[in-house]
């Protein structure tokens, strides 16, 4: 298992494309089990990694209707994943006229912790740095980013606005200031490198069983939904020539139509498949 799949977070991908049930019935622990351990993660880590997301109020506990001991999602994690869904399968080109949403912060010394946890979790919505305690972000994040700023209780902190570059600089020029273009660039070359000869294969080969569909898109979920956060989606005319971006979500695209529901097939009886991507 390429290390960067950790248990903990393949199985928030597990529950992100298979796991919001319509009942909010609990998935088994056994079923967990099952499920991970086709991805070549032991039992042990599972619990662990179940665990964590428990402490962490993702998951919590209940019985299923057979009265196994199971998991369900919080109302928080339900929030968080259909954030995430809004860019992970993302169809919309985004437009320069949009605009921008810039979060301004002030955080007491006395609370400076919260600073650096304001920052980090700036980031990873895909903002860049603007200026100390400016942060610039597509005007499309308008919305998860005040749903996590409120959940981690940061929103006393935050003030957020709407606006448009005016200058001085050329805008394609400073969002190279804004964000490291080279380091996105490289992680959409290395979902290509990853899951590009996946989906040739598939081309080839479309009749697959449903537990490589399963492992295969899994996988694939698990590296994909980390770019759309690394990489805010910012306006083709924003972007230096030759952007990996495109064709990276392509494949990912595919991949999706391809072997989403093929490997549900395998994931069943987790719960009644209710997915993003689906009208």
């Amino acid at each position: 298992m390429a290390e960067q799949h950790t248990p903990r977070s393949l199985i928030v991908s597990l529950y992100g494309a298979y796991g919001r049930t319509p009942d909010d019935a609990p998935a088994p622990v056994a079923e967990l089990i099952r499920l991970l351990g086709a991805l070549g993660v032991d039992a042990p880590s599972v619990r662990s990694s179940v665990s964590r997301l428990k402490r962490r109020g993702l998951l919590v506990p209940g019985r299923t209707a057979g009265g196994a001991a199971g998991y369900a999602l919080s109302e928080d994690a339900r929030q968080l994943l259909d954030d995430g869904d809004r860019r992970i399968y993302a169809r919309d080109e985004p437009r320069l006229s949009d605009g921008w949403v810039l979060a301004v912060f002030s955080v007491p010394e006395a609370e400076r912790h919260k600073r650096h946890l304001l920052r980090s979790r700036l980031a990873r919505l895909g903002f860049g740095s603007a200026a100390p305690g400016v942060w610039i972000a597509p005007a499309a994040l308008y919305e998860e980013t005040r749903h996590t700023l409120e959940r981690l209780h940061l929103d006393p902190y935050v003030d957020l606005f709407r606006g448009r570059h005016l200058g001085f600089a050329a805008t394609a020029e400073a969002v190279g200031r804004w964000w490291d273009l080279a380091a996105i660039a490289k992680q959409h070359e290395e979902f290509l490198d990853r899951h590009g000869p996946v989906l040739r294969r598939w081309r080839k080969a479309p009749d697959g069983s449903a537990e490589e569909a399963y492992r295969d898109y899994l996988f694939a979920l698990d590296s994909w939904r980390r770019l759309p956060y690394a990489d805010p989606g910012l306006p083709q005319e924003l972007l230096p020539a030759g952007w990996p971006g495109g064709p990276a979500a392509e494949v990912f695209a595919e991949l999706h139509a391809r072997l989403r529901d093929l490997g549900a097939q395998f994931v069943r009886p987790f719960g009644t498949v209710e997915g993003p991507g689906e009208d």
